[in-house]
C-alpha cells in the first residue's frame, strides 16, 4: 500500500480534490488514530515535518475538512476553537489550565429539554463542552 493510499481514499470518499498540502495534512490528521487541536498545533506540527505550508492554508484546509464531515470544530470561546478527528457524537471536558481537550462518550450526558428551534431551521446536534480547573489545593500541600 502506498503512503499516502489512506488519506488519498479519505479525501475523494468526502468529494475533495486531493491536492499535495491536503493530502500530507489528511496523512497527518487521520493516520494516528483521534485527536483534538488547534489550526497553529496542526502548523507547527507539518512545520516540524518539513511540510511546507502556510498558516492561512491549514485554516483552509481544516474548514474544507469541517465541512465535508471529516472533523468537527468545538468552539470553546469566542477566541478560539479546536478541531476533532472524531466526528462520531460525543462531548468534551475543557482542562482551562491546559487549554486540553478530552472526549466525554454521548451516553454519559443527557440533555434534558432544549428550545425549540426557530421557524425555518431544525435542531442539528448539541455540543456540551464541560470546562474545569484545577482544584485549590490545601495550604501547605
Amino acid at each position: 500500500m502506498r503512503p499516502y493510499s489512506k488519506a488519498l481514499e479519505r479525501l475523494r470518499d468526502a468529494g475533495l480534490r486531493p491536492t499535495r498540502q491536503r493530502l500530507a495534512l489528511a496523512k497527518m490528521l487521520f493516520e494516528n488514530g483521534d485527536r483534538h487541536f488547534t489550526a497553529e498545533m496542526l502548523h507547527a506540527d507539518a512545520l516540524g515535518a518539513s511540510i511546507r505550508v502556510s498558516l492561512a492554508t491549514v485554516y483552509n484546509t481544516l474548514h474544507q475538512f469541517t465541512s465535508s464531515g471529516l472533523l468537527r470544530e468545538i468552539y470553546v470561546d469566542s477566541a478560539r476553537s479546536y478541531f476533532d478527528t472524531n466526528t462520531s457524537g460525543h462531548h468534551h471536558f475543557f482542562f482551562e489550565g491546559s487549554s486540553r481537550l478530552e472526549d466525554i462518550p454521548n451516553d454519559q450526558i443527557t440533555v434534558a429539554k432544549t428550545p425549540p428551534a426557530p421557524e425555518g431551521t431544525i435542531l442539528k446536534s448539541v455540543d456540551v463542552v464541560v470546562r474545569l480547573e484545577a482544584a485549590p489545593q490545601p495550604f501547605g500541600h
